[in-house]
């Protein structure tokens, strides 16, 4: 069990599944150095059975000091990846080329495109597929054309000793057959290790990815509950408040007075409190039930607008507030109950900083490409400085009662629709708010 362990360890280290922060480069130089050094293992082995089975001139003297050559560049890839965790796309095809430059040099020596160990560059090609982009691929693959096709027409070109002895054809042949079992040995090993292993690494990315979508729609779903819980917050003050304030008066009248007053107009009031606060709460549990889904939904722009009035105007009826649409009153804009609940809470920020007026303007941009946007004026002291520079940030506010997350959570439901707000203070006063929204297609 040991042993395995540890053979699992070392193929780990030469062949690694997953990244832990190593760059993609970094494994891609660890494969590719892998397979050069079993590349020359495999050839010693075959130029050791030819020396001592055969009777074929092998030039030995050229073959030691193409291994060197090998075996010093495999050192060196080893240096760098010691030296660096990073490894780049362009350094690594370099490496890639230093093995079509030996490969070049064995075959100038040892019999060119008759030498079965030519077909070696589309093992090299398909590493090149598996690790690199499709611009790399494309000019390795242009290349490996150009570099095999230059070898077989200067074979064809040159002269050959036409008249060969029987012996002479036997030894070539053994030699073709024994690159051709290199190769095989070669492509038996890239496709069961090293392909099977970049293929479960691939796997595993493909496993990250999904989990980090499902967090990301989790986190999506959480700020949009969060976003409607600020917004029904927001709706519970002024009922809660109107409550507290009619129940105070109540509680102070004796009971002679309370006899003599005429309270049923004080328990309607109450009871349409509890209405609005019970109907906040609805809708919040239908959302968080999945009852009523918020789905993305396309309507006039005049009916969007009344559900806003409608909503400002019977929670804030002592404020003054003006609303003007747009002529295009008629024209689609796409919304849900999140962005209404933005929009409600920035004008209500609006209202509770105005000295003395609110103007709220939905319109529709002239200039392409369109979007419905909705603007909120008062005429209240600004943003300060301070809490500009924050605007957007969770638990940023001007006022101390409050949590400091409506316009952190508006924003949020704001840009899931990709529009986005805008917040800056006036020359003459005040502090104005853009919502902008895409236009639906139609």
């Amino acid at each position: 069990m040991k042993a395995q362990t540890k053979i699992s360890e070392f193929l780990s280290f030469l062949i690694p599944v997953s990244s832990d922060g190593a760059s993609l480069g970094r494994q891609g130089l660890q494969r590719l150095l892998l397979l050069r050094t079993f590349v020359t293992a495999a050839s010693v082995l075959a130029v050791i059975v030819l020396q001592v089975f055969s009777q074929l001139e092998i030039p030995v003297a050229f073959i030691i000091y193409l291994i060197a050559g090998i075996l010093l560049s495999v050192l060196i890839g080893y240096r760098r990846l010691a030296a660096s965790n990073f490894i780049s796309n362009f350094e690594l095809f370099s490496h890639i080329l230093v093995d079509v430059f030996f490969l070049i040099i064995l075959l100038l020596n040892t019999g060119g495109a008759s030498n079965p160990l030519i077909s070696y560059l589309l093992v090299l090609l398909a590493l090149t597929a598996t690790l690199l982009p499709q611009t790399y691929v494309n000019v390795f693959s242009i290349g490996g054309i150009l570099t095999y096709t230059s070898f077989l027409l200067l074979d064809l070109t040159s002269d050959h000793d036409m008249a060969m002895s029987p012996e002479n054809e036997v030894m070539t042949f053994q030699l073709h057959l024994v690159g051709m079992w290199v190769i095989f040995l070669v492509s038996a090993i890239l496709i069961s290790v090293l392909i099977t292993r970049m293929a479960n690494a691939i796997k595993i990315r493909e496993l990250n990815l999904a989990q980090a979508r499902e967090n990301e729609l989790r986190n999506e779903q959480l700020v949009a509950i969060g976003t409607l819980s600020a917004g029904t917050a927001h709706a519970l003050g002024t009922p809660l408040s109107t409550m507290a304030v009619l129940l105070t008066d109540l509680d102070n009248l004796n009971a002679e007075e309370l006899r003599a007053s005429d309270i049923k107009s004080d328990i309607s009031l109450l009871k349409q409190q509890v209405t609005r606060c019970k109907n906040s709460l609805t809708q919040l549990i239908r959302y968080y039930n999945k009852d009523n889904p918020e789905e993305i939904e396309n309507v006039s722009l005049a009916t969007f607008a009344d559900d806003i009035q409608d909503y400002i105007v019977n929670i804030h009826p002592a404020s003054s507030i003006e609303f003007h649409i747009d002529d295009k009153s008629e024209s689609v804009v796409t919304s849900n109950l999140s962005v209404k609940h933005a929009v409600i809470n920035i004008i209500e920020n609006a209202i509770k900083a105005a000295h003395s007026n609110v103007v709220v303007h939905f319109n529709i941009t002239k200039e392409s490409p369109f979007k419905f946007e909705i603007s909120i004026k008062d005429d209240g002291p600004g943003i300060p400085k301070d809490v500009m520079e924050k605007l957007g940030e969770p638990f940023i506010s001007i006022r101390k009662e409050s949590m400091g997350l409506g316009i952190f959570l508006a924003n949020a439901a704001i840009e899931r629709l990709d529009g986005s707000i805008e917040m800056l203070n006036m020359k003459e006063g005040g502090a104005l708010s853009i919502i902008r929204l895409p236009q639906p297609a139609l």
